[in-house]
């Protein structure tokens, strides 16, 4: 069978969906692997390597002749149309917010795995890729504050005299938090988080962070996402983060519902409230943002209550992909270790009794097979007009 490597075509992203490691795994599986010369430039991986690895570098990737095609980011609808009936997909797929992406899936009986909805299991960790890019995400936003950040992180005692350790609030507890927390902490700055999870407040101290606990309802769904809070509940968080946040000199925000749009946590009230220099870096920007007014890509200068100064609100915008080459080395791995467990003496074929493959299938054989996005498809599609019978002589 072959598996199809593309170079990503969306400006901006450097990632790639194979490196020359995971290359040599497929191809010990029987597979027979293409990649789009210039594939991995953007990640260090060069054409060369891919050839030393065994696979075989084209010019131009025509997907049509595919039987297996991996990527990052969402197929454009075209590019699942150009797609042989039969053929396997692996890669991010954004199911509720692609739909017309999914439809064109399903109605060119594409068997597509969206990386997204791998179910949270043990056996499962190694396919996990929201898991290994928010790591890279976590990491990525902490240096991105403190490169914006007008003084230090850690704790310097010096014959001029002594400067205190930055204070760093993270909101959002999950892998990028942690992520977050931890490299904070190793940067030297005095570190607090908060998360609507019970369960989170033991994984924060174990990276080093001070857990700020509120009077909240606990929010934890299954798999141990985060589920949203209720408006009224929502506004005294805010309420009650408040003086948290007028106290920090860096504030990170990472929290996210899977599937709807990113919970708002930080007004621009209150991000007037911190001290002049401060830095917000906001890593939900790109799903509706956790803070009021952060714009995916942009910096904006938020003044200060004060009329001293400003806050920097940093909206980043695809942060593993600026650390393309250890995000491509994990992303990879989550790909072909998907694809490992279903693959048998060189042929893919899915056994949907296992539940990673049948929780992380997105559409096969013409069928939407992930009901929430099947329940949105047929929300858009609108009902079919009755058919009446004419009446003799009517026009």
């Amino acid at each position: 069978m072959k598996l199809g490597i593309p170079r990503e075509q969306q400006e901006g992203e450097r990632r790639v969906a194979a490196t020359p490691e995971t290359v040599k795994q497929l191809s010990m599986l029987g597979l027979e692997i293409l990649i789009e010369s210039g594939a991995g430039t953007e990640s260090g991986y060069s054409d060369h390597e891919y050839l030393q690895a065994g696979a075989e570098v084209v010019p131009y990737l025509n997907t049509g002749e595919l039987d297996i095609l991996t990527h990052v980011r969402p197929l454009e609808p075209v590019s699942a149309k150009a797609l042989k009936r039969g053929a396997v997909t692996v890669g991010l797929a954004s199911p509720s917010s692609e739909l017309a992406t999914v439809q064109a899936l399903a109605d060119a009986g594409v068997t597509s795995f969206a990386l997204e909805l791998v179910p949270r299991i043990s056996r499962a960790q190694s396919m996990d890729a929201l898991s290994s890019q928010a790591l890279v995400a976590g990491y990525r936003c902490v240096l991105e504050a403190a490169i914006r950040l007008p003084r230090f992180f850690p704790l310097y005692m010096t014959a001029a005299g002594t400067v205190p350790p930055a204070r760093v609030l993270v909101l959002g507890a999950g892998v990028a938090g942690l992520q977050a927390i931890g490299t904070a902490k190793r940067l030297g700055a005095r570190v607090s988080a908060n998360d609507i999870r019970p369960a989170s407040a033991d994984e924060v101290a174990s990276m080093g962070g001070t857990f700020i606990k509120l009077d909240l309802e606990t929010a934890e769904a299954s798999g141990g996402y985060a589920r949203e809070l209720s408006a009224d509940r929502g506004a005294l968080q805010r309420e009650l983060l408040a003086p948290h946040i007028a106290q920090a000199d860096v504030l990170i925000t990472t929290a996210a519902v899977p599937g709807r749009r990113a919970p708002l946590l930080v007004s621009r009230q209150m991000v007037q409230g911190m001290r002049p220099g401060s830095v917000v870096v906001d890593l939900a920007a790109e799903s509706g943002g956790n803070v009021e007014g952060s714009v995916p890509g942009e910096d904006i200068l938020v003044p200060t209550a004060d009329g001293q100064g400003h806050v920097t609100v940093v909206g980043l915008k695809d942060a593993p992909s600026a650390m393309a080459s250890d995000a491509s080395r994990l992303y990879a791995k989550n790909v072909a270790n998907l694809l490992a467990l279903m693959t048998r003496d060189g042929t893919v074929a899915p056994d949907f009794d296992d539940e990673v493959v049948a929780g992380s299938c997105l559409t096969h054989d013409g069928a939407v097979r992930h009901l929430p996005t099947a329940e949105a498809l047929a929300a858009l599609t609108p009902p079919a007009a009755e058919s009446r019978p004419q009446q003799e002589g009517a026009i």
